[in-house]
């Protein structure tokens, strides 16, 4: 009988000094980031500058796709309804507490564990460097003068670059044509083609084409001043108390193994931390704030309600 005991322990030790080796040897394959927006714009260059700081820290291949449509609701629907083992994870942007009031996905922060967040950029407004508008209040009288004319790039309807939009027309009590996108970076190139005559964008999706002359940011959506154009001002120092940031997060779907989350959650931060992601998310005009899983959810689900209040009164919602 002492045997067998002896041998029914010993198994079970053996058992668990296995369960502990399987657990501890992720990730042992490709890990996946998927990106809800087209590849040029934040979300896309966020993605890719994390995937290349965190590769080396996790020890696998770590690679970007994108799923782009619906304001994201195509990546971020997908991504929630991936396994829960760590190999699939979402870039997540503001849009995910913004997609069950926009009606296109019954996806918010409760549909996945999250990583954090990394920090947020403005809207800004920008035209083209040759339409008639050297300042906002230009901008503004037109608009006012000529209702639905003043066409409006977005990054798909209902994205938070829409949101911007909506809001700046509201307040103003104007009229836009808003024309959607499948992201910033393809709202760019209609605005420097004069295919429309307005952007929402943040300041750095357009800064290249700015500095070069081709675009004029006419104003920033915050209550400070962007680091990358800092002569330009913000509607608050012109007397619009009007604001819009985008922030950007990751996350995996709901139900991670408590091992696995920590070792995302700390290469993460760790890549968050290094000076390779932070020189280049500062060079984008990104403000850099880092909240872990808890406080990312906690900030996440705050934006839920509002965007729950806000977007019905836009009048954007499906």
């Amino acid at each position: 009988m002492k045997k067998i005991i002896i041998l029914f322990v010993a198994l079970s030790l053996i058992l668990s000094f296995s369960v502990i080796a399987f657990a501890e040897k992720f990730p042992e394959k490709q890990i996946t980031i998927v990106c809800q927006a087209a590849a040029g714009g934040g979300s896309d260059t966020n993605s890719r500058t994390m995937a290349a700081v965190v590769e080396p820290i996790l020890g696998v291949p770590v690679v970007v796709v994108n799923k782009t449509g619906a304001a994201g609701a195509v990546a971020m629907s997908y991504v929630a309804s991936r396994e829960p083992d760590g190999y699939t994870i979402g870039h997540l942007p503001v849009e995910l507490s913004m997609l069950e009031a926009l009606g296109y996905a019954d996806v918010n922060p409760d549909n996945f564990d999250l990583i954090g967040t990394i920090g947020y950029f403005p809207a800004s407004v920008v035209v083209n460097a040759n339409s008639p508008w050297e300042n906002f209040d230009e901008f503004v009288e037109y608009a006012k003068e000529n209702p639905g004319v003043i066409t409006v790039g977005n990054s798909g309807i209902g994205s938070i670059w829409h949101i911007a939009a909506a809001k700046l027309e509201k307040e103003l009590g104007v009229e836009f044509t808003h024309v959607p996108f499948t992201g910033a970076s393809t709202a760019k190139a209609a605005l420097m083609g004069g295919h429309i005559a307005c952007s929402t964008a943040s300041p750095s999706e357009n800064a290249g084409p700015i500095e070069a002359g081709d675009l004029r940011m006419l104003a920033v959506m915050a209550d400070q001043r962007s680091s990358l154009f800092p002569d330009v001002p913000t509607l608050k120092e012109l007397g619009y108390d009007i604001q819009t940031t985008a922030w950007l997060g990751f996350g995996c779907p709901k139900g991670l193994p408590e091992d696995v989350k920590n070792t995302l959650v700390d290469a993460f931060q760790q890549g968050f931390e290094s000076e390779m992601y932070q020189e280049k998310m500062k060079s984008y005009g990104i403000e850099l704030v880092w909240m872990g899983p808890d406080e990312f959810y906690e900030f996440a689900m705050e934006e839920y309600e509002t965007y729950s209040e806000l977007i019905p009164e836009l009048g954007i919602a499906e």
